[in-house]
This record gives C-alpha cells, sequence and structure tokens, in this order.
C-alpha cells in the first residue's frame, strides 16, 4: 500500500521523458505559445489602427454658437459637417 507500483513509475517516467526528454520538446511548446501571444497583439494593434483610420475619415466635427434673443446664455451645438 505504500510502495508504488509498476503504473505509477510509468506515469511518472512519461513525463520525465516528456520534460528532459528529446530536443526540447517542452521549451518549443513554450516557444509556440509566445509565438501565438505576439500574433494576437499584433492583430489588436492592427485593428486599432483600422479603428483610427476609420474615424479621421469621417467628415469633421464644426461648432455652432449662438444667441436666443432676449436670453443672454449661450448654448453651444456640434454637428457633423455634410
Amino acid at each position: 500500500m505504500g510502495g508504488l507500483s509498476i503504473w505509477h513509475w510509468l506515469i511518472v517516467g512519461a513525463v520525465v521523458l516528456l520534460v528532459f526528454g528529446g530536443k526540447g520538446k517542452i521549451s518549443d511548446i513554450m516557444g509556440d505559445v509566445a509565438k501565438g501571444i505576439k500574433s494576437f497583439k499584433k492583430g489588436l494593434s492592427e485593428d486599432d489602427e483600422k479603428a483610427e483610420a476609420q474615424r479621421a475619415g469621417e467628415a469633421p466635427l464644426r461648432s455652432i454658437d449662438h444667441q436666443v434673443a432676449g436670453d443672454p446664455a449661450k448654448v453651444s451645438e456640434t454637428r457633423k459637417v455634410s
């Protein structure tokens, strides 16, 4: 009951081979994860650049100030230029 069976040793051996065996499979996996994260960040930044370009292409805003007769309060309005 206190000892390890053959199945326990086989599982431990498989884990050791995965971690330390071959040409570094764990490092390859971590490299692939890092590449995925970099491409994800690049995609997000490209989306931001596209959104900024769209905003720059919109019609400029202009401000209209006017005063109603008898009302000294100034009313300000912002509309898109058509």
